[in-house]
């Protein structure tokens, strides 16, 4: 006899955790402008405090971003921030100091937009239930990919990565992958003109770690062999007709990986020496479950 509850929306998949969008920046000061001060988030304290890149914690994923020729990622993250006005007020504080470059952001209805000095795109919404638990956090990373791409991406995921991605035609066709809790990739079809790759990359991390790469070698996919614990691929092929679709690098590590779970520190960012309140330095980025 069934119980009460629905078992099956506890299923995560295989991808259990989307750890960090990496981006290489020309100029870690305005980085640290944009990503610290501008959106509010953290720098790791631990890892990366050179002049040479930047880690920048948001909930319990990351930006990497090491200095070298600027990538663009082709599409938009969408991020879950605390609070809406205050995250206004620090964009407008660091439109004087980001002028010249291409540093924008507009208030949409539903969410902020803001563009890095560099051209790439954040939608900044307020918690909400669709995003579950999550007060500070990377909901969703979308691409923009050729139009007919969408079923044989989610293909890949699922007979590939064991990723349980479906194909959406609400809002324009796209395949869904779910990679983590309240996290997704999301590759939407497009019949613009797609720019060139540059490098970026994701790291995801994955509970069956030699099932993929077997799977992924046998494909001819696999592009950097880089330790016990990691591997990397690069290109989305449709599993049944071996057709590329889309590149992107993945950072793939399994999670004996000696990084996985590390605690990230996340601060509040209305702390300030001004209007400080004793107790409240750091941000709590999940809720605590109301049952």
């Amino acid at each position: 006899m069934p119980g009460p509850y629905d078992r099956n929306v506890e299923d995560l998949g295989n991808i259990v955790v989307l750890e960090h969008v990496n981006t290489t920046i020309p100029d870690q000061q305005l980085a640290t402008l944009f990503y610290i001060a501008g959106l509010g988030l953290t720098r790791d304290p631990f890892i990366m405090v050179s002049t040479n890149n930047i880690w920048a914690n948001v909930g319990r994923s990351q930006f990497h971003l090491p200095t070298n020729k600027p990538q663009i990622l082709r599409g938009h993250v969408g991020l879950v921030l605390p609070e809406r006005e205050p995250l206004l007020r620090r964009l407008e504080a660091v439109r004087k100091p980001l002028a010249g470059t291409l540093f924008d952001f507009q208030d949409h209805e539903d969410f902020v937009e803001a563009v890095s000095p560099w051209g790439n795109r954040f939608r900044c919404y307020e918690p909400h239930e669709r995003f579950g638990r999550i007060t500070l956090g990377m909901a969703y990373v979308e691409f923009q990919v050729p139009a007919g791409s969408a079923e044989g991406i989610a293909r890949f995921y699922r007979q590939v990565m064991e990723a349980p991605a479906t194909l959406s035609l609400e809002d324009g066709r796209h395949a869904r992958v779910p990679v983590g809790i309240a996290q997704d990739l999301i590759f939407r079809e497009s019949g613009d003109p797609q720019l060139p790759y540059d490098g970026h990359h994701i790291q995801i991390y994955v509970a069956n770690f030699s099932g993929p790469y077997r799977r992924l070698l046998e494909m001819g996919l696999i592009s950097e062999e880089s330790d016990q614990h990691q591997y990397r691929f690069k290109d989305l092929v449709d599993p049944q007709e071996r057709k590329p679709l889309y590149t992107l690098e993945h950072e793939v590590r399994s999670m004996r990986h000696p990084l996985f779970g590390r605690p990230l520190l996340n601060r509040n960012p209305a702390q300030s020496n001004v209007h400080y309140a004793p107790g409240y330095d750091a941000w709590i980025w999940q809720m605590n479950s109301a049952e």
